[in-house]
């Protein structure tokens, strides 16, 4: 299970034309540059792919344009998680018909329900298709958390193998961890080298979308039995991890802004997000140049 989706999991951003469009050719061509640096799972269409000003026909395209891209070289895993249990139904299936490997699916966010109703809205999901399901908890967002025992009773259902773990609570992980098979992908990058040396998969990172060698770089140096290495290029990462994703702004907003001054597919991002000033800009490709060349 834990080698499902792999273990350098991007979670892309969703190019758009000038003009606010869907661009699926930048989508494309983002994609296959990912993989060419290492990432083996592309997560579309969560919280950095901005799935919430996307449509529902936007995010089937999506996924079919990205997998024409990258065939199997790289797993896909579809975001379809709303605050509707009836959508979310509807958006795995299409998820499913469009090609994807595998679901991301958030809490229901807003409502706040209870624990017993966000586990009945993951089993209704789990059981609508045949793809794998990743639970994604970001209690920052959704206002409620996916507490550690409903993750444990929602692991004994078949299709649900991952969790997404922005909860920032490092104890909940491993309690999981110790208890279940689910593969545990660090969802905050700060995390990444610990999560993965207390038992995790890997990561779903925002920031692999401008240096996805230089993270998956620190995977491979743990593996290969190099912690210090590890933890250097972990470390060399954390200002650009800072600025990218603690600036006052949203990652997706930062991120389009840092690959666009790259000359990448990125696009602008579409409101209510609005466009990370020029001081940004140019501190967040300081930081990039500075990584990147040492």
């Amino acid at each position: 299970m834990t080698t499902l989706f792999g273990r350098a999991l991007c979670a892309m951003i969703t190019p758009f034309t000038t003009s606010g469009a869907l661009d699926l050719d930048g989508a494309q061509r983002h994609a296959a540059h990912l993989v060419a640096q290492g990432c083996d799972g592309l997560v579309l269409s969560g919280t950095t792919g901005e799935s919430p000003t996307t449509t529902d026909a936007e995010k089937s395209a999506l996924i079919a344009a990205v997998r024409e891209a990258v065939g199997d070289q790289a797993s896909i895993v579809a975001g379809i998680g709303t605050s509707d249990t009836r959508h979310t139904v509807d958006l795995a299936r299409e998820a499913e018909k469009a090609g994807a490997d595998g679901l991301l699916v958030v809490a229901p966010y807003y409502s706040r329900p209870p624990q017993d109703a966000i586990e009945a809205h993951f089993r209704e999901i789990a059981d609508a298709s045949e793809l794998p399901l990743m639970l994604y908890d970001i209690p920052f967002r959704t206002g409620v958390r996916v507490e550690p025992e409903t993750i444990l009773r929602l692991s004994a259902h078949p299709r649900i193998v991952a969790v997404k773990d922005c909860s920032h609570d490092f104890l909940a992980a491993q309690k999981v961890l110790a208890r279940t098979d689910l593969a545990y992908y660090a969802g905050s990058d700060e995390h990444n080298l610990a999560l993965y040396a207390v038992g995790g998969a890997g990561y779903v990172s925002t920031v692999s979308n401008v240096i996805p060698d230089r993270l998956r770089a620190v995977l491979d140096a743990f593996d290969a039995g190099d912690t210090a290495q590890a933890a250097r290029l972990q470390q060399q990462a954390t200002l650009l991890i800072e600025t990218l994703m603690s600036a006052g702004l949203p990652g997706t907003v930062t991120t389009k802004a840092l690959l666009t001054a790259l000359g990448l597919p990125a696009g602008p991002v579409r409101a209510p997000l609005r466009p990370a000033d020029d001081k940004t800009t140019g501190e967040l490709v300081s930081l990039h140049k500075a990584l990147t060349t040492t």
